[in-house]
């Protein structure tokens, strides 16, 4: 037979669309040609399959050898071709014969001497070939991965994995595939450590309390505060207190991280936490590229993203995460791609409340005039500002609260499990997290009473607030009442929600 046909993936922003390998043997004078969008690194995997092949004590034929990656409009990049493309000359050539090649998909980067190399985005491969096929109701297929990758596939639910170390490794899984065993992936050593704690913190039992209220209610959040406050410090420690994923939750965030060749097993389950430099480009930071990749914004998807010095940061970058704030995704287009990244993010910010950062310290006098002051706020748009649930003000730690004598703050795990308590109440209720409420659910489970509409109606007023800070306000008090067991909000839940939108004004 002189032409083979087998299956392997690409990946194309959170899909991974299916690639046909096809190889053919014709007589002529001896070459290698490769067809169908390859990027360089695909054209280069022409010299290491040759290589492999004959490091592997086979024969590599001499003759006009066509491979054709379809469709011919996907691009195809990376490694990962390579094992496909090396089976498919032996079994074009007869030296290697393989029963229902439509029941195996192959993906793995040889190195010269024929061993297999681990290939980024295993996951969201196998995530995506397991869905398309439930999704067309019929038998997954055994996805063929180098060693290395097999555990971080396994974690799909109803994937089948088989491992090869080299590429007579898998020649010989293909002789006699009804003596191999799936990879089953083992969770039983993967524990749940952090590095922080919630009780490194001293002092700040206000900031603490509005980023429990936070974590509860997946709220964005603006810290504003002199410089050495713990503001980063406390960012930091925010995944420690944050409610478990749910397992479609951390198939979500690892196929992303996958995706972007950043996914680590020992991180499943846990939430993301990204904090990119103030200097990120706008691209960094959701996304993009030729062939769109994911950005910040959506590594950190059902996680934290903390963006520290948030004046510093270009305007247009702050801008373009107006969108994602509010529809949890994040749409790319290009000239001949587009894609769609989840962007379900908690927007951590940080900020000191002048250029010189001590206005409003208690012992330090602050050396900006009130022009300089108002500039500096300024470079945060009043529409960028709206999106933000809450914004908290950060005073200056006293002396004595930094004491080694003075007891230490509630550990990480007794927060967390006021948290989670909260964060059930609302997935009972209504299904999400209360950041995530409609504007009809606000009106069905944010329901005041007289006083607490009072309360609310004079700060609107006073504060020349918007419809939509209206209704995050709504949001945060509803959580603060989930955080007290509380069904009814009152003027006392509302209060609470309302301080927590008033610390830029109180700085300015």
């Amino acid at each position: 037979m002189s032409l083979a046909v087998l299956k392997s993936r690409a990946l194309l922003g959170m899909s991974a669309p299916l690639v046909t390998v096809e190889v053919h043997l014709a007589n002529g004078l001896p070459s290698f040609n490769i067809v169908g969008l390859p990027e360089a690194e695909v054209k280069e995997s022409k010299d290491r399959v040759r290589a492999a092949i004959l490091n592997a004590q086979l024969e590599f034929p001499a003759k006009r050898i066509t491979v054709n990656l379809a469709p011919a409009d996907l691009p195809k990049a990376s490694g990962r071709f390579d094992l496909p493309i090396a089976l498919g000359i032996l079994i074009a050539s007869g030296q290697l014969r393989v029963k229902d090649a439509h029941r195996y998909e192959f993906a793995g980067e040889l190195s010269l001497s024929g061993e297999l190399r681990p290939v980024h985005g295993a996951l969201a491969m196998t995530y995506g070939l397991t869905q398309e096929a439930i999704a067309q109701n019929r038998d997954v297929p055994i996805f063929v991965l180098p060693v290395q990758n097999c555990m971080e596939a396994a974690l799909v639910t109803g994937a089948r994995i088989w491992s090869a170390q080299s590429l007579l490794g898998v020649c010989a899984k293909l002789r006699a595939p009804d003596e191999q065993e799936d990879v089953v992936a083992d969770l039983t050593t993967l524990e749940q450590t952090f590095e922080h704690d919630w009780s490194d913190v001293r002092g700040q039992a206000t900031v603490k309390r509005a980023l429990e209220v936070a974590a509860a209610g997946g709220h964005s959040v603006l810290m504003i505060g002199p410089p050495g406050t713990g503001k980063s410090m406390l960012a930091a420690r925010l995944p420690t207190i944050l409610p478990p994923m749910t397992e479609a939750q951390a198939m979500e965030s690892a196929t992303v991280a996958s995706s972007a060749a950043q996914f680590n097993i020992l991180n499943w389950k846990k939430r993301p936490y990204r904090s990119p430099h103030h200097t990120a480009s706008a691209v960094a930071l959701v996304g993009g590229g030729s062939v769109p990749k994911p950005g910040e914004i959506s590594l950190a998807h059902n996680g934290v993203l903390f963006l520290d010095e948030l004046p510093e940061f270009s305007k247009n970058v702050l801008e373009v995460l107006r969108e994602p704030l509010e529809s949890g995704e994040i749409h790319i287009s290009r000239a001949a791609r587009q894609a769609t990244f989840p962007a379900r993010f908690q927007l951590i910010g940080a900020m000191n409340p002048c250029p010189c950062g001590y206005l409003g310290h208690p012992t330090r006098p602050c050396r900006c005039s009130p022009d300089m002051v108002l500039r500096y706020q300024s470079r945060l748009s009043g529409p960028f500002l709206n999106r933000i649930d809450m914004q908290v003000e950060v005073p200056a730690v006293a002396i004595e609260s930094l004491s080694g004598t003075v007891a230490a703050s509630e550990p990480s795990v007794q927060v967390a499990a006021r948290v989670r308590k909260a964060f059930e109440r609302q997935l009972a209720r209504q299904g999400c997290v209360n950041a995530q409420l409609s504007v009809k659910q606000v009106d069905q489970y944010c329901v005041l009473d007289e006083a607490a509409q009072k309360v609310l109606a004079r700060a609107m007023t006073q504060l020349n607030w918007s419809a939509r800070v209206y209704h995050r306000v709504l949001r945060v008090a509803r959580t603060v009442a989930d955080m007290d067991g509380a069904e009814q909000l009152t003027a006392a839940h509302v209060a609470q929600a309302i301080q927590y939108r008033r610390a830029l004004q109180s700085v300015a």
